[in-house]
């Protein structure tokens, strides 16, 4: 089978989006049966990047201009468009795909819809969050204008797929005559594991993961750590955003500026390091698809703090507290509760390993093959 996948970001740009088509990557390269062209975003200015991931997987990188590895201007996205569309059509005339994957509706299922139209290719849309309307609340002013786009590249998609119950439900309210199976996220539950020793400093350290946006809630985070009684805590937040500057002021103006360790960018390969220096995850967004940095988490053995946002019924039971989101009160509260309870962290800690180990990047990237051969069977 030879896949061509669209998708604007690719390590070591972007978020969630890019490690997931990571790992499927990593996982499908181990399939002799299975060749794929990515085509993604270079950093450049007008150089086109060509890179081999693995013996069968190529990286075609188009020149975005890219300013921020997190996060892609709204420029950059319309200059992926365009270049990506040129690079597809010149992968399409040179070999034959026997169907395209695009991760996010737009940018890439946008260019894989026009290509369908000159090119007998299938194409597959993974939504991932921000592609469903009504998912970001920052984008309510672009949904009026995306959502016919958006319905016909649904319409003529052969498969949309989301990633959680609550994810599920938002694309049924937008096109709910459709079948959209959900297809949940995964984890490297050999790479993310507990710590094998325990530590014995006396300090309870917090970590939150995710860019630095109002979405994703740092801000309730900071304000409800900086309530705790208990002084021998630290909080960690990893990735860098907008709000990173507001959010060190927020610790100041809170006085936890010592306590609060703002970690920046950290390369994916040392993650698992450290998520195992932590004792408790937070996540305290107002939306989610599934969150990766949740399951990270868990396969690390953490116990965890979520506010209620999508994924959480799959994955958040016995193993952590649910809180409403913006409401700092209970958040301290839930917080309180784990730091001073070192009895409950280790019966959530196991539980948490427990329920991560069932969602694995094996299963989830050969479960799309299947869905890949049944299409192209059909």
């Amino acid at each position: 089978m030879r896949i061509l996948v669209f998708n604007n970001e690719f390590p070591p740009l972007g978020g969630g989006t890019a490690i997931k088509n990571y790992n499927f990557f990593q996982v499908w390269k181990h399939n002799p049966e299975v060749t794929v062209d990515l085509i993604t975003s270079s950093r450049t200015k007008s150089q086109y990047e060509t890179e081999k991931f693995s013996d069968r997987i190529t990286l075609h990188k188009v020149p975005v201009d890219n300013q921020n590895i997190h996060h892609a201007s709204n420029a950059e996205l319309l200059r992926y468009v365009r270049r990506a569309f040129k690079k597809g059509e010149e992968l399409l005339r040179a070999n034959r795909y026997d169907i395209a994957v695009c991760f996010h509706g737009v940018p890439a299922g946008a260019i894989a819809w026009r290509l369908s139209a000159k090119h007998p290719l299938p194409f597959v849309v993974i939504l991932e969050g921000a592609d469903i309307p009504g998912f970001e609340t920052r984008y309510f002013w672009l949904y009026p204008f995306l959502k016919p786009l958006l319905s016909r590249i649904w319409k003529k998609a052969a498969l949309v797929t989301a990633i959680s119950k609550e994810h599920h439900a938002l694309a049924m309210n937008f096109r709910p005559q459709m079948n959209i199976p959900i297809i949940h996220n995964g984890v490297d539950a050999v790479s993310f594991h507990p710590p094998e020793n325990t530590r014995n400093d006396g300090v309870v350290r917090l970590i939150c993961v995710g860019r630095l946006i109002e979405r994703k809630g740092q801000h309730h985070l900071i304000k409800a750590f900086s309530m705790l009684e208990n002084k021998k805590t630290e909080l960690i937040l990893v990735g860098t955003g907008d709000y990173e500057e507001k959010l060190k002021a927020l610790a100041a103006e809170c006085g936890v500026q010592d306590r609060v360790d703002f970690r920046g960018t950290v390369d994916l390969v040392d993650m698992p390091l450290v998520y195992r220096e932590a004792d408790i995850f937070v996540l305290p967004s107002m939306s989610e698809g599934m969150s990766l940095g949740l399951l990270e988490a868990m396969a690390s053995g953490l116990p965890v703090i979520v506010t209620n946002a999508g994924g959480t019924d799959e994955l958040v039971d016995e193993n952590g507290l649910i809180v409403p989101w913006s409401d700092v009160p209970a958040l301290h509260d839930a917080i309180a509760q784990l730091v001073d309870d070192k009895d409950a962290r280790a019966k959530m800690s196991q539980r948490s390993r427990q329920t991560a180990e069932r969602f694995s990047w094996d299963v989830v990237a050969n479960k799309y093959l299947e869905e890949f051969e049944r299409i192209t069977n059909g």
